[in-house]
């Protein structure tokens, strides 16, 4: 059996161009683009799940790499691979700026810890949030959500031949305004019973100019904040799910499927 470089390019360009998109994919998602997992492990599931859907993805074109019209088709595939990831991403994204919301309404601003996930540091209550979001997210079975989006995109994004229009870019900007919109859905019941707590200190105050309200406002605040959120948790996995839902669904018509 006699190969030569014709057949070569043939295979290397067959299955480098879909790598580069899940590698991109792989990079900004939640959970698998976090730093908890080790880059080679990464890449040994973008290679892994690169040979599954090659088989039934539409035959890529066969373009030298390292020509000009290769590093295009690259950067193509990277733009493309980072706007699906980006776009989940922001979805925690949302979840974790409603826990700031809620921690710096109760008092709890102070208390940060580091998220050895991301390389930050995010208020305890926001790394609540973002745990348990992590946990709903696979019980709903959204990683392999993403992965079936991931395998349409290139038939509705066929390689070489789909370049980013204006319209791709301005849903993902509209998106982005979802962060705030979802992190106030999702922080609204704690932050609004905490508010009204703050009004009854206040008034108390005024009554009873007298009373150290500091002193023990403190305590009580914090100690409702977190009767607050255990009263709030069943109205988290909605939001949470109709964010998630809606994400899929712009995802979607951004690829076309």
């Amino acid at each position: 059996m006699q190969i030569d470089a014709d057949t070569v390019l043939e295979m290397v360009s067959a299955y480098i161009w879909p790598f580069i998109r899940i590698a991109a994919i792989f990079t900004l998602t939640p959970i698998l683009g976090t730093r908890l997992i080790p880059k080679r492990t990464r890449i040994g599931l973008a290679l892994a799940l690169t040979v599954i859907i090659v088989p039934i993805i539409p035959p890529t074109p066969d373009i030298d790499p390292i020509s000009l019209q290769g590093l295009l088709v690259t950067a193509n595939q990277l733009l493309i691979g980072f706007i699906m990831g980006f776009m989940m991403r922001m979805v925690f994204s949302a979840i974790e700026t409603g826990g700031q919301m809620i921690a710096m309404t109760m008092g709890l601003g102070f208390a940060q810890m580091n998220d050895p996930a991301n390389g930050i540091t995010v208020p305890v209550i926001s790394q609540f949030y973002t745990i348990l979001a992590t946990l709903i997210f696979l019980a709903l079975n959204g990683h392999l959500i993403l992965i079936r989006v991931l395998v349409e995109s290139f038939s509705t994004m066929p390689i070489a031949s789909f370049s980013i229009d204006n319209n791709v870019l301005w849903m993902l900007l509209t998106w982005a305004g979802w962060i705030f919109k979802g992190a106030v859905l999702i922080a609204l019941p704690a932050v609004t019973a905490l508010l009204l707590v703050n009004i009854a200190f206040g008034v108390m105050m005024r009554a009873a100019p007298q009373l150290n309200v500091f002193a023990i406002g403190f305590p009580i605040t914090l100690m409702l904040g977190f009767v607050f959120i255990l009263v709030s948790l069943p109205v988290f996995l909605p939001q949470f799910s109709r964010l998630l839902d809606s994400s899929f669904r712009t995802l979607g018509a951004m690829i076309g499927g």
